[in-house]
């Protein structure tokens, strides 16, 4: 059963979901995905590329030089993957392995999967705006944001025809974010201190 992307369908069990208000903020603060398409010849294509989620369209651009968009049919189904931090869970690090053994290893991950119809657009004014939008997007929060139009036109106009843009029509959304919700308070401290133990941050990684 697929729900509106303000819904998003949780493909999981219940205490592995992504609350619906964090989807949009998740992939918005990643900003990049794997897109997946099939050729007609039935064999799949992946590119990792930059992305934003305007409204019902998650748009991005791969490089021209990349056959992957040339075997793209329009208006044909694709998968847009975005991934946050993962991280092996040792059943180690658990308190209840202390109580009784019954604990076994897993992996924690928060992921979000879009699927919708997709286009490609070659067309300069298309891309320019894009690449506009991405730049803006991420120079926003430096304290003198590079921009566009800072470059040199002749020097723009011919990076710009070294790519072409993409736009998936999103129609279904699922999302997980498995971070030891189904364990105990004293399980996640465990697993958090052990992460810590291990250099890693766990924030993002295990539930407070």
């Amino acid at each position: 059963m697929d729900r509106s992307v303000t819904d998003p369908q949780l493909y999981v069990p219940h205490f592995n979901v992504m609350v619906a208000d964090d989807v949009r903020p998740f992939v918005d603060e990643i900003a990049t995905a794997q897109l997946v398409t099939v050729g007609d010849d039935g064999l799949p294509d992946a590119t990792f590329l930059p992305v934003l989620w305007e409204g019902e369209r998650l748009v991005g651009h791969l490089a021209r030089a990349n056959a992957h968009w040339r075997r793209i049919i329009d208006g044909s189904p694709a998968l847009a993957i975005v991934t946050g931090p993962d991280t092996y869970v040792s059943p180690s690090w658990y308190a209840t392995k202390a109580e009784h053994g019954k604990v076994v290893p897993t992996w924690n991950y928060s992921a979000v999967h879009l699927r919708g119809r997709i286009r490609v657009h070659d067309d300069p004014d298309w891309v320019r705006a894009l690449v506009t939008r991405l730049s803006d997007r991420h120079e926003q929060p430096r304290e003198e944001p590079w921009h566009v139009t800072d470059a040199p036109e002749g020097f723009v106009t011919k990076n710009l025809r070294a790519i072409v843009g993409v736009e998936l029509v999103v129609e279904q959304v699922e999302a997980k974010a498995k971070l030891s919700q189904n364990r105990s308070d004293e399980d996640r401290a465990g697993v958090a201190a052990g992460l810590t133990a291990d250099g890693k941050d766990p924030e993002g990684l295990v539930l407070p």
